[in-house]
């Protein structure tokens, strides 16, 4: 079996001369690097000054022919791949250009050796390239290294400033014209821009961060935050994103959803009702909720300190001694089937299988013993609402509504 030292040899010595004799003509190399790159270098010309790029090369040459020639290193050049890595991506420059430029170091390096390398030297040479591309891949791994590490720094610094702008937006309460301008450019939103909240509690916070990546990924202007005990998602609407399009990546996630902010100004008040129709939601709620299909609920939760208040004084009449439980759950599920449906008591007769007269007698006796009836708009709305709140308190109290 073959080891790694007999696969592959230390460098010949007559390798190191080379390089020694390429260092005498560095800024011949730098010349000749800069004329191969150019090509490449025309993606981020203008990010990166000529200055700036040509002490870069003459590093980088200075550390491969350094390292091939077996001479020390000074601490300054030893550090040119974590440097040109980590400036380069602060200057926006492509990750696949400056790899690609980077890899010509060896193409620059090599043809300098075949310069000056003898006929009688050129086996060794050959049998040595190994080493030559060894360090030019070094360089190379350093600077991909150096350069994702610093995009991961900036992503991260860039997250906590559009966390901290969101939160100002929240703090003022979108009414203060300065902080919502810059919250605006800093979050890559509109000042008049149409916004959609949606809300969920922190258990299903993983799936609406999911759908903030689906989004973002799509081109969509969305942050995601949390608050409190709630995880927030606001998007910005456009001609190819409707509420409609992020409800269908929220389609999993038990959330709520209020109306569309208007302009950004608008969002704080729009994040904070989402926030209140998640916690409104049922417990068997299993996909977005919209803030104007759930307003029963969360004016019930929202009022929950006087929602026992509120069923025992509107429905308090059913528990009645003379009442039997048989006619107090038929009383209560003919209201609660006229007031979900559309209110004809034709339809309600027959969604309850019964004649119609039957259930305005029902009606008559629920007034009889509550006062309200719910025939009449008003007494209608508030019964709906203890109906509502008693239904919360029994899912609380794990007994059936």
């Amino acid at each position: 079996m073959h080891t790694a030292a007999h696969a592959f040899p230390p460098p010949d010595p007559r390798i190191a001369e080379l390089a020694r004799t390429c260092l005498e003509d560095l800024d011949g190399l730098i010349e000749l690097w800069i004329e191969v790159v150019s090509p490449v270098r025309r993606a981020y010309a203008d990010r990166v000054p000529d200055a700036d790029f040509r002490d870069s090369a003459r590093d980088a040459l200075e550390m491969l022919l350094r390292t091939v020639a077996e001479l020390p290193v000074p601490g300054h050049i030893a550090e040119v791949s974590e440097r040109v890595g980590t400036r380069r991506a602060r200057q926006g420059v492509p990750l696949d250009a400056l790899l690609e430029a980077a890899r010509l170091d060896f193409r620059v390096v090599w043809t300098a050796l075949v310069r000056r390398a003898e006929e009688r030297n050129m086996t060794h040479l050959v049998a040595s390239a190994y080493y030559v591309w060894e360090a030019v891949e070094r360089h190379v791994t350093g600077i991909m290294t150096a350069y994702q590490r610093t995009v991961l720094e900036m992503g991260r610094r860039a997250e906590d400033e559009r966390q901290m702008w969101f939160a100002r937006l929240m703090d003022c309460d979108g009414r203060n014209p300065t902080v919502v301008g810059d919250a605006a450019l800093a979050l890559g939103f509109r000042v008049g821009g149409e916004y959609v909240c949606a809300a969920a509690s922190a258990q299903h916070g993983a799936t609406l961060r999911r759908a903030a990546t689906e989004l973002r990924t799509a081109g969509v202007p969305v942050q995601q935050q949390t608050l409190g005990s709630a995880m927030v998602l606001t998007a910005q609407l456009g001609p190819r994103t409707t509420a409609h399009t992020v409800l269908d990546h929220l389609a999993d996630t038990p959330c709520g959803v209020s109306s569309a902010a208007g302009r950004l100004a608008d969002v704080p008040r729009a994040v904070r009702l989402a926030i209140t129709t998640a916690r409104s939601l049922p417990v068997d709620a299993d996909g977005p909720r919209w803030l104007r299909d759930s307003w029963l609920d969360v004016l019930v939760h929202h009022t929950s300190e006087l929602a026992d208040d509120l069923v025992d004084d509107v429905l308090g009449g059913l528990d009645r001694p003379d009442v039997t439980d048989a006619e107090k759950d038929r009383l209560l599920r003919t209201v609660q089937v006229h007031l979900t449906g559309n209110g004809a008591i034709a339809d309600t007769a027959a969604a309850v299988y019964c004649h119609r007269n039957t259930v305005q007698h029902r009606f008559n006796r629920f007034c009889e013993l509550t006062g309200h009836d719910v025939r009449r708009p008003e007494d209608a709305a508030l019964v709906a609402l203890a109906l509502r709140a008693r239904a919360r308190r029994a899912v609380s109290a794990g007994v059936s509504a």
